[in-house]
């Protein structure tokens, strides 16, 4: 465990982990566990997006705002908070990110602009949180990476997605939110979104890491750490075969109904 970590320091980690740098990397992660980089939070975007714009990829950050649909405006353009924390509201204000117009389920974008333009653009129209047509379903098109950085799988909201995909039972809200959008330019957009909602447990994520062995069975995850921080690089694709595969085993049983492990016969 170092004091600093330096860019090549950052930069040699990421290679241990061999993720692809031409697609597309969400990054969900614990500042605090990554420890000090060189340069502060601004060294640590500055390596990240480097490292994984450089070679035609996208680098994305969510920058959530659910915690706000209650209020009067549920995604102010121009307000960098989010409910995700300090990483999340950093990126969320620095001027190279594009980011998406998801009332609830925004992310930063960064890398070509033209390429970033059209990752996010089908943000503005979607009606679910984590919709296959949004921002989530486009990592999965791309073959793209989770990386959970000093996080589990209960911050892996692209496992929402994948319920979405399969359209799996009680997964969803029976009614819509109305949630709104302010643009940059002042204008305020009134959206109808379907949020996440289960009847056996109020917040499904936290039985997220359940997946975690059956990803591991099947090879959908490489270990490594980015500063001090334990980190996961996740391969999009392989975690929504497995989860299909599950769901499809367990027939009428739901795999997140209580909080047994998931038995091997459904995915070996």
């Amino acid at each position: 465990m170092k004091t600093l970590y330096t860019k090549a320091d950052l930069f040699s980690q990421l290679d241990a982990m061999r993720i692809p740098r031409d697609r597309v990397v969400l990054m969900h992660s614990s500042l605090r566990l990554i420890g000090n980089v060189e340069g502060g939070t601004q060294g640590l975007l500055d390596a990240l997006i480097e490292y994984f714009t450089e070679e035609g990829g996208l680098f994305c950050v969510p920058t959530h705002t659910w915690m706000s649909l209650d209020e009067e405006i549920t995604l102010d353009l121009s307000d960098p908070k989010t409910c995700l924390g300090a990483f999340s509201d950093f990126c969320a204000a620095d001027p190279r990110a594009i980011r998406s117009e998801h009332p609830s389920h925004s992310m930063a974008v960064f890398g070509d602009r033209d390429r970033a333009l059209a990752f996010v653009k089908d943000d503005a129209t979607v009606t679910s949180c984590t919709s296959p047509d949004s921002c989530y379903g486009k990592i999965y098109d791309m073959g793209g990476t989770i990386l959970l950085v000093g996080v589990s799988h209960n911050r892996n909201t692209y496992l929402h997605c994948i319920d979405e995909m399969l359209n799996i039972p009680n997964r969803m809200s029976d009614r819509p939110y109305t949630l709104t959008v302010k643009k940059r330019s002042g204008e305020v957009i009134a959206r109808n979104m379907r949020m996440h909602g289960c009847d056996f447990t109020d917040d499904i994520s936290l039985r997220f890491p359940h997946y975690e062995i059956p990803f591991r069975y099947h090879g959908a995850i490489t270990d490594g750490f980015l500063g001090n921080a334990p980190t996961q690089a996740c391969d999009a694709r392989i975690m929504k075969n497995v989860m299909e595969m599950i769901f499809h085993a367990a027939g009428d049983e739901d795999p997140l109904r209580d909080e047994r492990p998931i038995p091997p016969k459904w995915y070996v």
